[in-house]
């Protein structure tokens, strides 16, 4: 597998190739639980990628996201998570919090950014002293060992670094998706974590700031790209192997879709490259081009699974089907939150009286 679709590779991305296909052999043992993912983070710091918060080379983490995602989409949005909280920290950590992130990646940490509230959100408790609630939807269970939280909410959201290895504290149960599993994500309890043992990230709605929230979400959109390309070529192995890949229909279709991922594949990296914090009007430009590569890329990878489907057919649902695999990771993963709001902001800029359409493209 992953045969087809190579991306032209320099030689620096050699081992990150060689990487590639041993997620992608191993991806099924541990969407199935027989396997940790832990092991599959730690080969990409085989190849530096946990040091790396992607700012360097936008286009060349674009392209890496995407190649990652096409093995394993579980893989990728650990690693993706992983980047954020590197990112968020040099953005808007002090040098003392820099210092501290850097020596706990050095010590061996694996990072996480976990976002979504629970019942009852994180906030500081009313003793002062400690954090009240709890975050849903924490990849990385057992894996990240420090995550990046939002504590607080609407203006006076804050992030702060928690330690995450109290698996006391972590749940899993709930996740209860049809993709995605070897995330290992679910409910992390915060309830009682001493403030004083928070590694604070900037002040009080600097989450919010541009280029670095809604810019950010060019990372999303290579991972989907990404999948739509591994789920395509998962297919055509399957079609090769049946002697029907070279049926007209079927090459019209895979044709059809590979094409659209590859336009799409360039407006991630045109995303990419606004989000650099020193491009040109990049608190204005970035967003716009983050939010609709994500939305492109939406699409597409929707368009890519209707593909494959058609394609392959009812072997296509079977237990243990490579691409019925990979095509419900994908559609779980497709599913991140404001998405309308998002296209609303898109159409918004763009259409607005007065501003160029033309800025964006």
């Amino acid at each position: 597998m992953m045969r087809d679709l190579e991306m032209t590779t320099s030689p620096d991305d050699t081992a990150l190739h060689e990487i590639a296909r041993r997620l992608d052999d191993g991806a099924a043992a541990r969407d199935a639980g027989t396997a940790p993912i832990r092991p599959a983070l730690l080969a990409l710091r085989e190849v530096g990628l946990l040091d790396d918060d992607g700012t360097p080379d936008p286009a060349l983490t674009a392209r890496r996201l995407m190649r990652i995602g096409a093995a394993d989409l579980s893989v990728g949005r650990l690693w993706e998570g992983h980047m954020n909280a590197l990112y968020l920290a040099q953005i808007h950590g002090d040098a003392q919090a820099r210092a501290a992130v850097q020596a706990l990646v050095a010590d061996g940490a694996i990072l996480g950014v976990w976002g979504a509230d629970g019942a009852v959100p994180v906030a500081p408790g009313a003793d002062g002293l400690t954090l009240d609630g709890s975050k849903v939807f924490a990849s990385g269970l057992g894996t990240v060992t420090h995550a990046v939280v939002t504590v607080s909410s609407g203006p006076q959201v804050r992030l702060g670094i928690v330690d995450a290895t109290d698996w006391g504290r972590a749940d899993p149960a709930p996740w209860q998706m049809p993709g995605m599993q070897a995330t290992a994500s679910g409910h992390y309890d915060l309830q009682g974590t001493a403030l004083c043992c928070v590694i604070w990230l900037g002040d009080p709605g600097v989450y919010v700031t541009e280029p670095h929230f809604v810019g950010g979400v060019w990372r999303i959109a290579a991972l989907q790209v990404g999948g739509a390309l591994g789920l395509l070529d998962a297919a055509a192995t399957v079609l090769r192997t049946r002697g029907r890949l070279s049926a007209p229909a079927q090459m019209d279709r895979l044709a059809t879709a590979v094409i659209a991922a590859m336009a799409a594949s360039a407006l991630v990296t045109r995303a990419a490259l606004a989000a650099v914090p020193d491009a040109p009007d990049a608190a204005d430009r970035a967003p716009i081009l983050s939010a609709a590569a994500r939305l492109a890329t939406e699409g597409i990878a929707l368009d890519a699974i209707r593909t494959v489907e058609q394609s392959i057919g009812l072997p296509h649902f079977e237990a243990g089907s490579v691409t019925g695999r990979k095509a419900r990771d994908l559609s779980v993963y497709l599913r991140q939150a404001a998405r309308d709001a998002l296209q609303t902001r898109v159409g918004a800029a763009c259409f607005a009286e007065g501003d160029d359409l033309w800025t964006y493209l």
